[in-house]
């Protein structure tokens, strides 16, 4: 931090600026200039495939970087409203320039996506960030032979962690295995196939719906694709990112290996909820809003929406905190894990939350 952003950052400018923060007015004069929170200015959008678009970003002193894996959330305002979202940083942490990329995949849902995709977000455009988050990360000392294995969207993460390491010349072995639609639907593509010429890297691509006629493996993951790649899960480290599908596939395969302890893993997008399920009963109560409805099985925040609600949320995945409120009483269950919490008064991520039975929140 340079002594001008030590200046503002002191207790004395502090307290002269209180009750607002020295942030609150630097932002007026300019954005890019704040102490504590992050900014980054668009430098541009690439678009890379028919639904991606690789957004770079040069943040400001308040940014202070990231490790392969690692996600941040992003806002922008759209019509005087601030979107949030949350996307994984997909660049090289090698990267000299100080700046960043995080590749984000049209969704037709996803306003922020479209936004980006449709050539609304322009060179120039100050977003909003928080710090880099989440633990989905390679060990400080990398291991000589590790597996990365992706689906769909989940690649940004672990592309990151494959240009850092090549970038920094990691002398070891990296299977890289990716699976998406067809090669028309895969993220960088063309990187792709220059980095498999890279000492180390063994890159396996599968194309589920259309087969490449090259392929040595093909379909959807089975412990089949590791044997025939000749690589052993007892021995080689891996993570996994992608939908719950590939997630609960790869996790079965490495439990029945006995190497669960050897696979690190994170959704891209959380598994569908049955809707028929036994614990779907009760009543959800809305208490800040003095509306109830009955529990229809899906996520807290879905019920909410349905019921009319706006609560905030960011990646609807259990990752960021923007959709965290409080539960006052009652029982839930968490989509992913199916852990069962009963606790009074907790604060819970209602994007991954089915109620179970009675449950009042404070929305």
């Amino acid at each position: 931090m340079g002594i001008i952003r030590r200046a503002l950052a002191s207790q004395p400018v502090a307290r002269l600026t209180s009750p607002r923060t020295p942030d609150e007015y630097l932002e007026v004069i300019n954005p890019m200039l704040t102490i504590e929170a992050v900014r980054a200015r668009v430098i541009e959008v690439i678009a890379e495939t028919g639904s991606a678009s690789p957004v770079r970003l040069k943040p400001n002193g308040a940014w202070s970087g990231f490790t392969p894996g690692q996600h941040v959330e992003f806002g922008v305002e759209v019509n005087g409203t601030r979107r949030v979202r949350v996307f994984s940083v997909s660049s090289s942490a090698e990267n000299t320039d100080g700046s960043f990329t995080v590749s984000v995949k049209a969704h037709p849902d996803g306003f922020v996506s479209q936004h980006l995709h449709s050539g609304l977000l322009q060179p120039g455009t100050v977003v909003y960030l928080s710090p880099a988050q989440g633990d989905f990360v390679l060990p400080s000392t990398v291991p000589d032979e590790i597996t990365l294995i992706s689906g769909g969207s989940g690649i940004t993460p672990v592309m990151s962690m494959l240009r850092t390491l090549t970038d920094a010349g990691h002398t070891g072995t990296v299977n890289f295995i990716h699976y998406a639609r067809s090669r028309e639907d895969e993220m960088f593509s063309h990187e792709l196939d220059a980095l498999a010429g890279k000492p180390g890297v063994n890159m396996t691509r599968v194309y589920t719906r259309v087969p490449a006629a090259e392929a040595t493996i093909a379909g959807r993951f089975t412990l089949d694709h590791l044997t025939a790649l000749g690589i052993d899960p007892v021995t080689a480290p891996t993570w996994v990112c992608g939908p719950a599908g590939l997630i609960a596939t790869v996790r079965d395969t490495y439990t029945e290996r006995g190497a669960a302890n050897q696979l690190t893993a994170e959704y891209f997008k959380v598994p569908s909820v049955n809707l028929d399920a036994e614990d779907a009963t009760g009543t959800v109560t809305f208490d800040a809003s003095s509306i109830s409805a009955d529990n229809s099985g899906a996520t807290i925040l879905e019920q909410a929406e349905a019921a009319g609600l706006k609560p905030a949320f960011g990646c609807r995945m259990g990752v960021c905190n923007t959709c965290a409120v409080k539960k006052l009483h009652g029982a839930v269950r968490h989509v992913i894990s199916g852990e069962i919490c009963a606790n009074t008064d907790e604060t819970i991520k209602v994007c991954v939350q089915v109620p179970v039975g009675n449950v009042s929140v404070e929305l």
